[in-house]
């Protein structure tokens, strides 16, 4: 069955959240079903109005962790206040802020935005491996410090033909797989234990072990979520495996890489320099070692931030919370393993039993 072909029911289905979504196309969307009722909170409003919001709610649009405070995390804590909460989703495709064992166990499905924010992300990989490789940081640094004693100590090397090594070939991997092979002629490798080598050979890459990509890559990109499995994947000996000429990018989350193991990998010139969004503690503090080296690249987690990107983030998003609150299956439905639960505490609030997952 449709999400289109379900009877809606008359109750008022609410979903929360905090300070914006990604773009008001969202509210814009939402705001003309007379059966969904969006309020939205302010992380320093009163905390006992938010709580009560909270409690009341069906559906909590989570920010980034980067802009909510830890009070508002969807975790144990707030799930065991809030009865009626049915569904969780992510400002994003990571959903680390997420706990999404809480939310399984408590029968809330647990949604991200996985895909909507590839292209972005693909072109800040690539905006990396391009400032890295053609040293435009470190020649504009030296350009503003006035210490350019001779130009010829800037030569760079092009990106094309060269070896990619991605880590993670999913929406994001694959997109920039795609960009890489196409308009540089590279050459692409790919780890990701969840695809086959025909699924990464479809991507345009070749399925390697991790050995092999950290022996041959001129570039290592990170493009996996922070989960149980990836905290911690990066470490200390994967950046000592690597090439001396080759480079670190990520623009997966922060976590996921060992940020000491790195920073000695640099202070040794065991690797090339690396390209950074993303950082344990968002955002990361002036002092921080690795903003320390010339050769490396640093912003703030905005890979995804683009005027395109918002957009058709927030767009997706509000889709998909119309295709669940009509007794839909999500699109990007991360615990499919508690849809059964989850089904028997919708049909108790909203009177009709959501479609089954097939």
């Amino acid at each position: 069955m449709n999400a289109s072909e379900i009877p809606k029911n008359k109750v008022s289905k609410r979903i929360i959240y905090f300070k914006r979504w990604m773009d008001p196309v969202a509210e814009k969307i939402l705001g003309g079903r007379a059966d969904i009722e969006v309020t939205r909170l302010e992380l320093d409003g009163d905390s006992a109005l938010n709580w009560n919001a909270l409690k009341a709610a069906h559906g909590y649009q989570s920010l980034p962790r980067f802009e909510m405070g830890k009070e508002w995390f969807p975790n144990a804590d707030l799930i065991s206040r809030c009865p009626n909460l049915l569904v969780v989703s992510s400002a994003g495709a990571g959903y680390d802020v997420v706990d999404v064992d809480a939310c399984t166990a408590a029968g809330i499905i647990v949604c991200n935005q996985s895909g909507t924010n590839k292209e972005a992300v693909a072109e800040h990989a690539l905006g990396f491996m391009l400032s890295l490789s053609k040293k435009i940081a470190v020649g504009d640094r030296a350009t503003r410090r006035g210490t350019v004693a001779d130009r010829w100590d800037l030569k760079s090397n092009d990106i094309r033909g060269k070896t990619l090594g991605i880590v993670g070939i999913g929406h994001i991997g694959g997109r920039l797989a795609k960009i890489c092979r196409d308009a540089f002629n590279m050459n692409i490798i790919a780890v990701d234990p969840y695809l086959t080598a025909d699924q990464i050979a479809s991507r345009g890459g070749k399925k390697v072990d991790m050995a092999e990509l950290l022996a041959t890559s001129d570039f290592v990109s990170l493009n996996c979520p922070l989960t149980p499995e990836t905290k911690g994947l990066f470490g200390k000996a994967h950046f000592f495996a690597m090439k001396p000429t080759a480079f670190f990018i990520t623009t997966a989350r922060g976590g996921v890489h060992d940020e000491v193991g790195l920073a000695e990998a640099l202070a040794a010139k065991a690797i090339a320099g690396a390209g950074l969004d993303v950082f344990s503690v968002e955002p990361p503090p002036p002092d921080h070692p690795l903003l320390k080296f010339d050769n490396v690249i640093a912003t703030p987690h905005v890979g995804g931030i683009t005027d395109e990107a918002t957009r058709d983030t927030a767009e997706a998003a509000a889709e998909q919370w119309m295709i669940i609150l009509d007794g839909g299956v999500p699109p990007r439905l991360v615990n499919p393993e508690v849809w059964s639960r989850y089904s028997q505490r919708f049909e108790t609030a909203f009177g009709f039993r959501p479609a089954n997952l097939s």
